[in-house]
C-alpha cells in the first residue's frame, strides 16, 4: 500500500520511500522529514474534494504534501495499528 492509499485517520507503519533516480532530493527530503522504515504514520486531512495537499502526521510532527509526493512512501502492508 502507498500513502495517498491510506484512509484518513488510519494509522500505518512506513516500510519504505521510493527513488526515481540515483539522486532523488524529493526521495531524500522525505526520509529526512522521518518518512523512515518503522515510523508510524497517518493522514490527518485532505484538501478540497480528497485532493491535495494532504496533512501527513509522522510521528509528532504534520507536514503538507503533495500526492506525488505521498505516492513515494510505501507502508507495511496489514501494519496499520
Amino acid at each position: 500500500m502507498i500513502l495517498t492509499d491510506l484512509p484518513r485517520r488510519t494509522p500505518a507503519i512506513v516500510e519504505s520511500v521510493e527513488d526515481h533516480g540515483p539522486q532523488d532530493n524529493i526521495a531524500r527530503r522525505l526520509r529526512e522529514l522521518g518518512f523512515v522504515n518503522g515510523e508510524e504514520v497517518e493522514i490527518v486531512a485532505k484538501g478540497p474534494l480528497g485532493a491535495e495537499p494532504l496533512l501527513v502526521q509522522v510521528g509528532f510532527t504534520r507536514f503538507a504534501l503533495r500526492r506525488s509526493e505521498a505516492a513515494r512512501v510505501r507502508l507495511r502492508a496489514g501494519a496499520a495499528a
